[in-house]
């Protein structure tokens, strides 16, 4: 057979789990692969703040990953607001207001540990963690304490957990007990409760992203755009300095999302976007032992 023949008779699936996370809540998550190959190595997507699963081009950043010989499992928070049946809607505000970091560092262990067991689908004996935003915060943390993770490439991550926030909101945040953010997008005043901020205060050496940065020992593509308004891009050149062994990756007038949106409506990826998960693909064959 023709090899551009195969790689168009590829068959990408799709396969759903509901996962139980902190504090009972579900989480649900779904694992694109190749047919071809159902034990190649496995991504675990990881989404930021306001965002979930199934966002603008997530499915389509997946679709790549899993052409290029890969498997994602793309999971949403359980406190991230969504619920299993309302996924594309933060319809649980109850539990986005209850949500902290060292929850989600709990429920990434919990879906590190389903994709180690090897229960529901082929078992995955190193994850690569792949982390948007504040997700990037949560996933440089969770390589620096956790040997199963074999790679870490981080989009538009947060350096400091503190920067999805102004500083001089804090006070009047504890002082009110909750703070609403808003979601331009929806509408929605989305709440978060003031233990967020006792967590960070408690957690603070686990919770130190620079630090634990500084402390990560596995190859290692930090990728940020320069016209990011969200998370300045002076974010990637911190963690580069804790980190001088990680691959920096600059993407000139690339925004927070690398140019995508939600709905996104087109089947192929921005062209920003599409530039980040070629050479994550390019930086992890190159750090692949078995290459």
């Amino acid at each position: 057979m023709h090899p551009h023949m195969r790689y168009t008779m590829q068959m990408i699936q799709n396969k759903t789990y509901t996962i139980p996370g902190s504090k009972g809540r579900l989480m649900l998550a779904d694992l694109t692969y190749n047919d071809d190959n159902p034990n190649a190595p496995l991504i675990i997507f990881v989404h930021g703040f306001k965002g979930f699963k199934d966002w603008g081009t997530h499915h389509l950043v997946a679709r790549y990953f899993a052409e290029n010989g890969y498997r994602v499992l793309k999971f949403n928070f359980s406190h991230n607001g969504t619920t299993p049946d309302t996924p594309l809607e933060f319809s649980d505000l109850i539990a986005f207001s209850e949500n902290t970091f060292s929850i989600e560092l709990d429920d990434l262990k919990y879906m590190i540990d389903f994709a180690a067991g090897g229960s529901a689908m082929p078992v995955a004996d190193q994850v690569i963690l792949l982390g948007h935003s504040m997700g990037g915060g949560i996933s440089i943390i969770k390589a620096a304490e956790d040997k199963r993770v074999s790679h870490l490439i981080t989009m538009a991550s947060v350096a400091d957990f503190h920067n999805l926030w102004p500083k001089q909101l804090e006070a009047q945040w504890r002082l009110m007990g909750t703070f609403n953010f808003p979601n331009h997008r929806t509408g929605q005043e989305m709440p978060v409760k003031a233990t967020l901020l006792d967590d960070i205060d408690r957690y603070s050496a686990r919770l130190n992203i620079l630090a634990q940065a500084a402390s990560v020992k596995q190859p290692w593509l930090i990728v940020h755009g320069t016209a990011d308004t969200t998370v300045a891009v002076s974010h990637a050149y911190d963690l580069k300095r804790m980190q001088p062994n990680a691959e920096l990756l600059i993407l000139p007038n690339a925004d927070h999302v690398f140019d995508a949106s939600h709905p996104y409506f087109k089947d192929i990826l921005p062209s920003a976007l599409h530039e980040l998960c070629k050479k994550a693909v390019t930086f992890l064959k190159a750090n692949d032992p078995k290459e």
